[in-house]
């Protein structure tokens, strides 16, 4: 739900009655993942997706019925044997659908959760699908009580209908949100964690994942732009206040002019961070590299040809950094798409890092007898 919560935002501040669509949980060869969400409005205005095409049409048909009933559904679409053309995915994947009002009733704490995710800030939304009735009915849950809106030490606002149960999906759920996850527990009616009579999907918006790119080059420019698109906190950093302006670097959400190393040594990495070294000048990449590959970061990468990084990889050394760290440096930066334009090498370096993070291959698909979606 995050890529369409400015627009529902919108639509709530303007009183628009809207439904919510959310996959819920996914099965084979399903084109979107847990979490991806379409809403459509009651003037039949549709922001989002839920499939990629494949059952849009069914499930805005029944968010239209919703929102005259007034009541929440869930729906399962799968591939169809004989009328591959009816509502179903014709990719062979089977998708659970979560439909509901986006009211005080079935969605409550939705204006607090749209201004955590325009914040920046974590947030999970706990909703039960199965094991009783209505369903829906929402927690909304923060990382941690000091966290939550003053007389809600444990949730924002809503309920599951019994307080253990609620304190035991909390427990869950901020796990969850720690991670970055989003998925479905099982759990007692009344919270016992040893038992399945509920199934409660729990939506994490954790922030955006950080990346950081080195080196304000026209490069760094291209590699900015496509980091946004998908999704990324971008951070540009350069030592050389001449080439790290607003001008080059309009849409970027921080701007830094410092020595990338320092840099480094003031900012924390986690996990789902990405680093892209582009200045490929050793004063430069060595000392930023030295720290870079100790922190827990997804992905270091680093730009210049074949003899720079054997150069490099010489200074590293020489500098003390093992084995097992430069084995984590993914030099030169990117996948062998031929690229030429700044543009195009952009593409090559987030396609390598995107094949990273899930476990693809950097193949073409065409002639290879593999799941589509890992």
């Amino acid at each position: 739900m995050r890529d369409i919560a400015e627009s529902i935002a919108t639509w709530q501040a303007a009183g628009v009655r809207f439904a919510v669509a959310t996959v819920v949980q996914t099965w084979k060869s399903a084109p979107r993942r847990p979490g991806a969400a379409m809403a459509v409005a009651e003037n039949g205005e549709v922001y989002g997706s839920v499939s990629g095409g494949c059952v849009e049409g069914a499930v805005y048909e029944v968010a239209l019925e919703v929102l005259d009933s007034g009541e929440a559904e869930l729906k399962t679409y799968g591939v169809t044997d004989d009328e591959a053309l009816e509502a179903g995915l014709t990719c062979g994947g089977i998708v659970s659908i979560l439909v509901r009002p986006a009211d005080d009733e079935h969605f409550p704490g939705l204006p607090y959760v749209l201004g955590r995710i325009a914040e920046g800030r974590p947030v999970a939304v706990a909703s039960v699908l199965s094991g009783t009735e209505p369903l829906g009915g929402n927690l909304v849950i923060t990382p941690d009580a000091a966290d939550a809106p003053a007389g809600a030490p444990a949730t924002a606002t809503g309920t599951l209908g019994d307080d253990r149960l609620d304190a035991a999906v909390t427990e869950q759920a901020r796990g969850l949100l720690a991670q970055g996850h989003t998925g479905v527990v099982h759990i007692g009616r009344h919270g016992e964690q040893r038992m399945d009579q509920l199934a409660v999907f729990v939506q994490s918006f954790a922030p955006p994942p950080r990346m950081l790119v080195f080196g304000a080059i026209d490069f760094a420019g291209a590699v900015a732009r496509m980091g946004k698109f998908l999704g990324y906190h971008v951070t540009v950093c350069d030592a050389r206040p001449v080439f790290a302006t607003r001008r080059r670097f309009p849409d970027v959400d921080e701007l830094v002019v410092q020595w990338p190393h320092r840099y480094l040594d003031e900012h924390p990495v986690d996990e789902s961070t990405v680093i892209c070294v582009l200045t490929h000048d050793p004063k430069f990449d060595v000392p930023l590299l030295e720290r870079a590959l100790l922190t827990p970061a997804r992905y270091v990468g680093a730009m210049g040809s074949r003899r720079t990084h054997k150069d490099r990889l010489a200074r590293l050394r020489e500098a003390g950094v093992p084995e097992s760290a430069l084995a984590r440096l993914s030099a030169p930066i990117g996948l062998d798409l031929g690229a030429r334009t700044p543009e195009e090498t952009a593409v090559a370096i987030m396609a390598e890092i995107i094949a990273l993070r899930w476990g693809g291959t950097g193949e073409r698909l065409t002639g290879m007898d593999l799941a589509i979606h890992h």
